[in-house]
């Protein structure tokens, strides 16, 4: 078994790897460090958790220890999908060079322009950052990629995803021909090939597992739920997920909950919080430096439970994670091969479980095709357990109930029902002969004014329409009206 004394890295870069307690390489690291460190470009693919950051960072360290950077000229750049993911390549070129001279840069957004200019001026080996960011500086003339002689590309899948190629494809053309390429990526999309096929000179290919596939080290299942009423099924769907935490017991030290869309995020994180669960939201619309402190917060042990985007579900390096619960199921097969990544990591198990709706049975059915096997069904630990919930139990039965026959008559209406009963029936009025041509044109022309006189108590007293059945109360307030 090859060891990492055995890859002919910089002795500098040996003592830091020793110190961090790694001895052997993974299958990607040990393929992909010998040609890296010949000059050669290397096209990398495996899945998420198996060291590819490494496979880059050590042999660029080893490379890069000899030279000086110039200012606005960085010597080396990598390119990352997110600002964690750029952050955390950051981290690990700290781990390992710490007994270098070598200095570094990180450009993502939600921090100063100012303090990134300021780096970039002194002069950096190693730039890391996210393709747009890096563009905006490149665009206000404060930085040169002419002189990049190593480029990495890290999770070019997910960069595909997010739509960054044409910029990827705008970057290379900014930086030298000559330069050294290393690309990774843990499926390859059609597009991607292209990307290689075009920018990468006679590369080493490193495949060290079939793409979206799954790691034996997880224990994987979905459940299978149906809510009561549509209405309910947010709050629904809810329970079951503190259910589902329940039944897992002491088993479940920590976990990450991905959802499909950043307003659930926000929703479950909140909902988490006030049943006593530890639980924070992190996405790509809140503050970097919450971000940042949140993630600390869970890698530390300060925070049990992670609620995330996508955001998170890329090459974030987050250990011990004994748990990942999908809220939602991904609408993007590949995504669940990255979210059930962040367990069984560096050879532990973990445990994966995720909640699916109807309308997500399709979703399911592609995650299934894409690893090529059945993902279990797993009881509902809400049925199992007798826990169902009471809410939806109140909401069915008063929706069996039938409902009282709503009384549509205004209170005027009865009113005046009851008053007609009280008098009794009118008699029809006598129907009148028809009136002569010039009297009847005469009556189409003053009705409005007959009336407003009967109003205003003026005219014969006659009261118009009424026959000889008028009722004694109109007649008489009609007479008190003429008198007064």
């Amino acid at each position: 078994m090859t060891k990492f004394s055995e890859l002919k890295l910089d002795p500098k870069v040996l003592k830091a790897v020793e110190e961090t307690g790694y001895e052997t390489p993974t299958p990607i690291q040990a393929g992909a460090i010998p040609p890296a460190l010949e000059g050669r470009d290397v096209l990398g693919i495996a899945q998420t958790g198996t060291g590819k950051t490494a496979s880059f960072t050590l042999p660029m360290i080893t490379l890069l220890r000899k030279g000086r950077a110039r200012a606005r000229m960085p010597r080396s750049l990598v390119l990352a999908p997110t600002r964690e993911l750029a952050a955390q390549v950051a981290e690990n070129f700290d781990t390992y060079a710490k007994h270098t001279k070598l200095t570094k840069a990180l450009l993502i957004g939600g921090v100063s322009f100012k303090e990134q200019d300021q780096l970039i001026d002194r002069g950096v080996d190693v730039l890391i950052a996210t393709p747009g960011r890096l563009l905006d500086h490149f665009e206000r003339g404060k930085l040169l990629l002419t002189g990049v002689q190593i480029m990495v590309v890290d999770e070019a899948d997910r960069m595909l995803d997010m739509g960054f190629i044409p910029d990827i494809e705008r970057i290379f053309s900014l930086t030298p021909f000559t330069r050294q390429t290393l690309f990774f990526s843990a499926t390859m999309a059609p597009e991607i090939e292209r990307i290689t096929n075009t920018f990468l000179s006679n590369p080493a290919k490193i495949e060290v597992a079939r793409a979206a596939t799954t790691s034996d080290m997880i224990t994987q299942g979905v459940v299978m739920f149906k809510a009561s009423r549509r209405e309910r099924e947010g709050t629904e769907k809810r329970e079951l997920l503190r259910a589902m935490i329940e039944a897992e017991g002491e088993n479940c030290r920590n976990a990450i909950i991905f959802c499909n869309r950043k307003v659930d995020v926000d929703i479950v994180a909140k909902s988490m919080m006030k049943y006593g669960l530890d639980a924070a939201p992190i996405h790509g619309d809140l503050d970097q430096s919450q971000r940042m402190k949140t993630l600390e917060g869970f890698r530390d042990g300060s925070l049990r439970f992670l609620v995330a985007s996508d955001v998170a579900a890329r090459g974030l390096d987050i250990p011990n994670v004994s748990h990942v619960f999908n809220y939602d199921v991904p609408s993007h097969a590949e995504d669940y091969v990255h979210r059930i990544g962040r367990t069984g990591r560096a050879g532990k198990t973990g445990t994966a479980m995720m909640i699916c709706v109807p309308r997500d049975e399709k979703n399911l059915d592609a995650i299934e095709r894409l690893v090529k096997e059945s993902v279990p069904r797993l009881d509902n630990p809400m049925k199992t357990s007798g826990r169902a919930s009471q809410e939806p139990a109140k909401a069915e039965e008063a929706e069996e109930k039938p409902k009282p026959k709503r009384e549509r008559a205004p209170r005027q209406r009865k009113e005046r029902a009851a008053k007609e009963a009280q008098e009794g029936p009118k008699a029809e009025a006598p129907q009148e002969a028809p009136a002569e041509p010039a009297k009847a044109a005469e009556n189409t022309e003053r009705p409005k004014q007959q009336g407003r006189q009967q109003r205003r108590g003026g005219g014969s007293g006659k009261i118009v329409g009424m026959g000889d059945h008028m009722p004694d109360f109109i007649a008489k307030s009609f007479e008190d009206r003429r008198v007064s």
